[in-house]
């Protein structure tokens, strides 16, 4: 929550000031509300966290404000197990799942209602709807989520006098009904997993709603290449605004802070400052995704030529890596095992490496001890969808030791990096940084590559900056 100001100019309220503004207001409560397309969706996940938790209550919050500076807030996000089993966005809010004798729950959603024109709350106060915008009512909130809706104030209270029922919570995301309920830590820290793990297969409408955001996301791209002019004119932020600019048009926000890194910034795997120089002959790795309405978010990386074609040895390393992600892609399918696409890919880097004599092979024993890591640095994929790095609290045999499953939907993003200090490489070798990154859907029969709008390979690259590179 924001602090109020401490020097704010103005030092009381008249009472004819606020006999003023609590009159003359029209009644806007929407009554043709109708219950969002994701709502049975939401409905369908919650039943199946109800089943994974008989007997005992759930609460999973939405999150509170933050301060950024004084009383000024960060932008806010709801916490993403919140968004998945109620399709809602709403700050200051909890879903609570309440057992009931047969096993079962009753859902229901705390939700801080309209400010009161009564009072001077709705122009003053923490809420204050003048300064925030307008909320839904509980009403309203009622239709749109297909869910009973409380007043958030009691939640505490409520959930006190409750003590007695078996109770879980997720924790760091709400001190105030963390500290109204009495749990047990692995206990919450269960509850947790399992949120993450009922994401890892994604149903029908998150699918469409992943599609959409790849889909921008590949327009964002394009946009990038056609103001790729103007960038090296300006610098890395040019093309951070400018795919900034389609991701606010089309969706909510970036899904990540997006990596736009010229040069030698293309070796720091997770470079944000983007404010750097982008220069003819040098490569652009571009990692960015949009995240959608509803939060979902891709996560597509190319590796450009600024001057629209490739060096020898900057096409060397980016066919090195499209060969790479061509055999990680190869392995994704049902009933794999979720390590064979970053095995595949890292075992086709180890061999190239040893090629190349930068590592000792053979390429078995160098993939063995892992020593293409100096150059391949991060693994080579994760799942995706309303986090960016998605089920991030699943359990190890759920995910990294799992077998993909139809409806997940991961990342296959092989690279390498020669850092500009390393001087076990040749010098032209150096500052270089290449990284290809697409968004796989696991299908019956195998997989799709939802971003395959971009072009990957090095001619197909070339050609597209050729018809588009401003």
């Amino acid at each position: 929550m924001a602090k109020a100001r401490k020097n704010g100019i103005y030092s009381g309220i008249s009472e004819e000031l606020s006999a003023l503004m609590r009159t003359g207001w029209a009644d806007t409560e929407q009554h043709d509300l109708q219950l969002d397309e994701q709502a049975p969706y939401a409905a369908a996940r919650r039943a199946a966290l109800s089943a994974r938790f008989p007997g005992e209550r759930l609460v999973v919050p939405s999150g509170n404000l933050k301060a950024r500076s004084n009383d000024d807030t960060y932008p806010f996000r709801p916490y993403t197990g919140y968004v998945h089993l109620t399709g809602d966005q709403a700050r200051d809010g909890a879903l609570v799942l309440e057992p009931r004798p047969d096993g079962g729950h009753d859902a229901y959603c705390y939700q801080l209602p309209r400010d009161s024109r009564d009072t001077d709350e709705f122009w003053i106060g923490y809420t204050a709807e003048l300064w925030m915008g307008r909320r839904r009512s509980l009403a309203e909130s009622e239709r749109v989520l297909g869910l009973p809706c409380r007043d958030v104030r009691n939640a505490a209270a409520d959930l006190a006098a409750g003590a007695g029922v078996p109770t879980r919570i997720v924790r760091g995301v709400d001190p105030t009904l963390e500290s109204a309920v009495s749990t047990d830590e692995q206990r919450d820290s269960d509850l947790e997993e399992a949120l993450s793990e009922l994401r890892l297969v994604k149903d029908e409408w998150e699918i469409g709603e992943m599609r959409k955001a790849v889909d921008s996301t590949v327009r964002g791209f394009t946009d990038c290449v056609l103001e790729l002019s103007r960038a090296v004119a300006s610098s890395e932020r040019w093309i951070e605004g400018t795919f900034f600019r389609r991701a606010r048009v089309e969706g909510n926000s970036v899904g990540y802070g997006s990596i736009c890194a010229a040069g030698e910034h293309a070796t720091i795997m997770h470079w944000t400052d983007n404010d750097g120089p982008v220069r003819p002959g040098d490569l652009l790795l571009l990692d960015a995704g949009v995240e959608t309405h509803s939060l979902y978010t891709a996560d597509v990386t190319r590796t450009l030529p600024i001057s629209g074609t490739f060096t020898p040895v900057q096409r060397k390393v980016y066919e090195a890596v499209y060969e790479a992600q061509e055999a990680g892609m190869a392995a994704v399918k049902p009933g794999a095992a979720y390590r064979d696409f970053h095995v595949a890919a890292q075992r086709y880097l180890a061999e190239k490496l040893v090629e190349w004599g930068f590592i000792e092979g053979p390429a078995d024993r160098a993939y063995e001890l892992g020593l293409q890591r100096r150059f391949t640095m991060a693994g080579t994929g994760h799942m995706l969808g309303l986090d960016v790095h998605d089920c991030a609290e699943a359990r190890n045999e759920e995910y990294v030791d799992g077998v993909l499953e139809p409806g997940m939907v991961l990342t296959v993003e092989p690279g390498l990096y020669f850092q500009p200090d390393d001087l076990t490489v040749p010098e032209e070798w150096r500052g270089i940084g290449v990284r290809i990154e697409d968004d796989l859907l696991v299908t019956e029969g195998g997989h799709e590559n939802l971003s395959d709008g971009l072009p990957r390979s090095a001619d197909d690259v070339e050609a597209w900056m050729a018809r588009f590179a401003g």
